[in-house]
């Protein structure tokens, strides 16, 4: 069973920082590319804010996060993070780490492994 584990999200003031972290299981992602979305409020259109290509080589971001988000991953650890800084309000959301098996340098499946998400809180 393949299965996508977010850790690291909670409750922040306003430009503080977060590091999310996802663990993959049951398969390797080690060619996929890999991203994180987030949803706010329930049931709102989620948001693609980074991905990473298989090597880690190229990553790309949201706007409206550019230049506060970075996101890295450990292939050998199936691993991938978002270091979130100078944290706003309108960051508060639900937080799903995702893998697109079928390529390998940008996340555009409409298959993709999702993890159960994480909640993120930001205080102002």
């Amino acid at each position: 069973q393949v299965q996508l584990v977010e850790s690291g999200g909670g409750l922040v003031e306003a430009g503080g920082s977060l590091r999310l972290s996802c663990s993959a299981s049951g398969r390797t992602f080690g060619s996929a590319a890999m991203g994180w979305f987030r949803q706010s409020p329930p049931g709102k259109e989620r948001e693609l804010v980074a991905a990473i290509s298989w090597s880690g080589g190229s990553a790309g971001y949201a706007d409206s996060v550019k230049g506060r988000f970075t996101i890295t991953r450990e292939n050998n650890e199936n691993t991938v993070h978002l270091q979130m800084n100078s944290l706003k309000p309108e960051d508060t959301a639900i937080y799903y780490c995702v893998a697109d098996a079928e390529h390998s340098t940008v996340i555009q499946s409409p298959k993709l492994y999702w993890g159960q998400g994480i909640q993120v809180t930001v205080s102002s």
